[in-house]
């Protein structure tokens, strides 16, 4: 998926899946439950899910590599590159495991809270349609692990 990361950025509605959530913490706070690994490990994926991260470089062109483990012992194994690391603001990233499509995420203040913005890009509709139906429901359980992982504190 070559291009730069704005150009990505423009809605495509038959190839995008969306997410928004507004979560109850700052900014700054909701982007280090992204890009700390250990935190992020513990509420990436849908509910049920653990993470293995065997690599997470965090800057464009860095490696993220990791297994999902899901019920039922059913491993996943995901690979993606990282484009775009704008802290606090958004992080680019193409995951190029099966099926291959752009995350972009986007952090916007609202007060003292943050409204997160999840959006997956596929090469094409098709692509899209096969997966938004399982994607929308495992994003919204995965925002809820993050969410649940904020209020911790």
């Amino acid at each position: 998926m070559a291009g730069s990361p704005d150009q990505h950025l423009d809605p495509q509605a038959d190839r995008d899946v969306l997410t928004t959530r507004i979560l109850d913490a700052p900014r700054e706070r909701v982007f280090r439950a992204w890009t700390d690994p250990d935190l992020l490990a513990r509420w990436w994926g849908p509910e049920g899910f653990t993470n293995s991260f065997q690599e997470f470089e965090l800057k464009p062109g860095g490696q993220w590599n990791f297994i999902m483990h899901g019920p039922g012992g059913i491993h996943f194994k995901n690979e993606s590159v990282f484009i775009e690391v704008l802290a606090p603001e958004r992080i680019v990233f193409d995951h190029v495991s099966t099926p291959p499509f752009r995350v972009i995420v986007t952090f916007d203040e609202e007060g003292p809270r943050t409204r997160l913005g999840f959006c997956m890009r596929f090469r094409t509709a098709a692509e899209c349609e096969a997966v938004k139906r399982f994607a929308l429901e495992g994003n919204e359980q995965t925002f809820d692990r993050l969410a649940a992982l904020l209020a911790e504190g």
